[in-house]
C-alpha cells in the first residue's frame, strides 16, 4: 500500500514551479492523492509479485510523437508522492517545449516498485495535458501574423479546468473565464429569459457593475444594439465567415475598434483558421482544446539504474 507523501514533505522548488505556473499546488498534489487512490486502492499486485523489494531502475519518459509537452512538473509531483526523496527527477524539459520522437522529456531513478506504481498515472497527466498544449500550439501557430488569438472555453473535464487551462497557456492560448463567477457571459437561453440582448447586459451591468461582461450575438442586429448599449465584449456565434467581417467593419464604423472586442465562436474547425482570423476578430475561441483533444503519445522505458 502507498504512504503518500505529504504535501509539507514535497520537494519546495517543485510546488513553487507549479505555483509560479498559475497552479494552486496543495490543489494538485490534492488532486494526485485522488488520482493514485483511484488506481491503487492497495498496493500494485503485479509489480510486488514480480520485483524484487530492493530492485532499483532508471526511467526514461520518451517522447513518441511530435508535439509540445505540458504537466511534466505535475508527473514529477506524482513520483515524489509515491516515493518522496527516494526518487530522483532529472532532465525535466520546461512545459510548453516543443518535442520530436525519440526526445527524453524525464528521467526518473528510485526502487523498481515505486516507478512502475506511479507510471501509468504520471502518463496519464502528462501524455493529456501534453495533448491540450500540443492542440493549442497549432491553433496557435495557424492564426501567426494575424492578430487574432486562441481561446479555451469552460467545456473541460470535471475537476480538470485548472489543470487543462494551464496546458492551454503552455501552448501559447490564452484562457476565457475560468468559472460562473468570475466573468458574466450572457449566452441564448440568458437572451431569451431577460428579454433581449440588451436587457441582458443591462441586468448583468447593474447587479456586478465592476465584472466584465460578454454578450452572446447571432446577428448583426443584435450587435448593433449591444454597440448602442455600450457593450465592449460580443461572442459572434456560429456566423458564417462573410457575417463576421461585417461585424468587424461594422465596429470599425462606429468608432469603437480597439475598445469593443469580437470572439468567434461556434463550430470552427481548423481548417478554418486562418479565415475566420482574416476577418479581424480578436479572439478565436476553441472548445476542443479541452473537450475532446488526442493524446500526446509519451512512453516510460525502465533499464537499470
Amino acid at each position: 500500500m502507498i504512504t503518500p507523501t505529504p504535501y509539507d514533505a514535497l520537494p519546495t522548488s517543485l510546488l513553487a514551479e507549479l505555483e509560479a505556473g498559475g497552479l494552486d499546488p496543495r490543489a494538485v498534489h490534492a488532486h494526485v492523492l485522488e488520482a493514485l487512490a483511484e488506481d491503487v486502492p492497495t498496493e500494485d499486485v503485479t509489480s510486488v509479485a514480480t520485483i524484487a523489494a530492493d530492485a532499483r531502475a532508471v526511467g526514461d519518459f520518451g517522447a513518441r510523437e511530435a508535439g509540445t509537452v505540458a504537466g511534466l512538473g505535475i508527473a514529477a509531483l506524482v513520483f515524489h508522492v509515491v516515493l518522496g526523496d527516494d526518487v530522483e527527477v532529472t532532465d525535466r524539459l520546461s512545459d510548453g517545449t516543443r518535442v520530436q520522437p525519440g526526445d527524453v522529456v524525464m528521467r526518473v531513478a528510485g526502487p523498481t516498485r515505486g516507478l512502475l506504481t506511479a507510471e501509468r498515472t504520471a502518463l496519464n497527466y502528462a501524455s493529456h495535458l501534453s495533448g491540450v498544449a500540443t492542440a493549442t500550439a497549432a491553433w496557435v501557430d495557424a492564426l501567426e501574423g494575424t492578430g487574432a488569438q486562441v481561446l479555451d472555453t469552460r467545456k473541460t473535464l470535471p475537476t480538470y479546468r485548472a489543470l487543462q487551462k494551464y496546458a492551454v497557456r503552455c501552448g501559447g492560448g490564452q484562457n476565457h473565464r475560468t468559472s460562473l463567477s468570475d466573468r458574466a457571459m450572457v449566452k441564448d437561453n440568458h437572451v431569451v429569459a431577460a428579454g433581449g440582448v440588451v436587457p441582458a447586459y443591462r441586468a448583468v451591468r447593474a447587479a456586478y457593475p465592476d465584472l466584465r461582461v460578454e454578450v452572446e450575438v447571432t446577428d448583426l442586429d443584435q450587435l448593433r444594439e449591444l454597440l448602442d448599449a455600450g457593450c465592449e465584449e460580443v461572442l459572434l456565434d456560429n456566423m458564417p465567415t462573410e457575417v463576421m467581417a461585417e461585424a468587424v467593419r461594422l465596429v470599425e464604423r462606429t468608432g469603437a475598434a480597439g475598445r469593443v472586442k469580437l470572439e468567434a465562436s461556434g463550430g470552427l474547425t481548423f481548417d478554418r483558421a486562418r479565415e475566420v482570423a482574416a476577418t479581424g476578430v480578436d479572439y478565436i475561441s476553441v472548445g476542443a482544446l479541452t473537450h475532446s483533444v488526442d493524446v500526446l503519445d509519451l512512453g516510460l522505458d525502465l533499464h537499470e539504474e
